[in-house]
Formats: C-alpha cells, sequence, structure tokens
C-alpha cells in the first residue's frame, strides 16, 4: 500500500527552509511526493500546538492510506501528538524534537518579559522563514502547556535523529524520551540543532527507516 509522506517544519520557520528544502528534494528523485504544509498558515502570531495538528491532520489521505509523518523540532513534538491522536499515522521521524519545548524556550525569557507578555497579549519573536521580528500571542504559550510527553505512550514505530550539541533542544529530552519507549530508536549526530552538517546522513537514515527506493 502507498504511504503519504508529510514533512512538519519548526518553530519560526517555513517550507522553504534548508531541511525541508534537502529533504523534499531528495523525494522528488525518488519520486515520492511528500508534502510540506506552511504551519504559519498565513498568520504567525495566532500560532499554536493545536492549530498545527488541525492543520496537518486536514492534509491526511481520505482512504486510510497509511502516513508517515516527519518533523522538525516543534514540528516533531507536533508530529508525535498527531501520531498518538490518529491511527492513521504509521511511522514518525522526528528531527530534534522539542520535548519540553516550554521549558526550554521561556528560560531565555526574564520573568518581566514573560509577565509583559501575558499582560500586552503579544510579544515580538524572530521568525527565521521571514527573516524578521513578528508578534506571537500569548495564547501559544498557554494551548503548548497541555502537550506533555507523558501523553505519548502509543506504540509506534519512532526514529528520532538528535545532535549532541544542540543548543535548543537538549539531546537529553529525546534521551529522556526513548528511556520508557521500547519502539523508539535515537540516533546521536556530532551536530546542533539545526543539523546542517549531517543531512547526508539524515537522509540515509529517513531512507532506510522508511524502506524508500
Amino acid at each position: 500500500m502507498p504511504t503519504q509522506y508529510i514533512y512538519l517544519h519548526g518553530f519560526a520557520s517555513s517550507p522553504k527552509s534548508a531541511k525541508a528544502r534537502y529533504i523534499g528534494d531528495r523525494f522528488s528523485q525518488i519520486h515520492t511526493e511528500l508534502k510540506i504544509p506552511d504551519l504559519n498558515a498565513g498568520d504567525f502570531s495566532q500560532l499554536t500546538i493545536t492549530r498545527q495538528i488541525a492543520q496537518v491532520a486536514a492534509e491526511f489521505p481520505k482512504d486510510s492510506i497509511p502516513v508517515t509523518l516527519i518533523g522538525s523540532s516543534l514540528g516533531g513534538l507536533t508530529a508525535a501528538h498527531l501520531a498518538q491522536q490518529h491511527l492513521q499515522v504509521q511511522r514518525l521521524v522526528l528531527l530534534a524534537p522539542a520535548f519540553g519545548f516550554l521549558s526550554h524556550w521561556l528560560v531565555k525569557l526574564t520573568d518581566e518579559e514573560i509577565q509583559h507578555w501575558q499582560q500586552e497579549k503579544y510579544l515580538m519573536v524572530y521568525h527565521h522563514g521571514e527573516r524578521r521580528s513578528l508578534p506571537l500571542s500569548y495564547d501559544f504559550v498557554t494551548d503548548a502547556a497541555q502537550y506533555q510527553e507523558e501523553l505519548l505512550q502509543r506504540f509506534i514505530p519512532t526514529l528520532i535523529l538528535h545532535g549532541k550539541n544542540d543548543e535548543v533542544i537538549p539531546i537529553q529530552a529525546s534521551r529522556n524520551f526513548k528511556r520508557w519507549r521500547p519502539w523508539v530508536e535515537l540516533v546521536e549526530f556530532d551536530s546542533d540543532h539545526a543539523l546542517g552538517n549531517v543531512v547526508e546522513e539524515i537522509w540515509q537514515a529517513i531512507s532506510l527507516f522508511c524502506q524508500l527506493p
């Protein structure tokens, strides 16, 4: 049976990110469709994980064709929760998944900045895809707080590729996730969060795991 492949880019990124383009090109070379939806949905300021989940689920084939999700960073976290909610997802590839995202991200803000964000409702966040700062609603935080890794207990073939020198989401987050989930395979690279120096190795791992031609 054919499989639908969908790539989920990271936070404040876009389908034009280096990894998205590289992986998309490799899928094109083997004549296999890879959907790469724009998770900004034309309105980054109202981004939430819940919105991302609904948007990607709407991309699923209507005829029960199995889905493989490849998610980067926050896209990886979103993919994992999609797989928990939708049995149609039958395989996961997570690139530096943003487990514990809020705990790693909010500590970079001062208490005053967080309080100001709550009061003013919006915080200016640098968007790498747009190459400029854009406002992000505090609803993003309150929504993200409900997506806890403890909820992710579905037995599903999962490959995690993570850099040992990740400065955004520590490698320990993926190690902790794998510890109690024997169905998860973790491959560690000498790389950072972007994984830019190991894209060829990433593709080889994806190709092998997904049994691509």
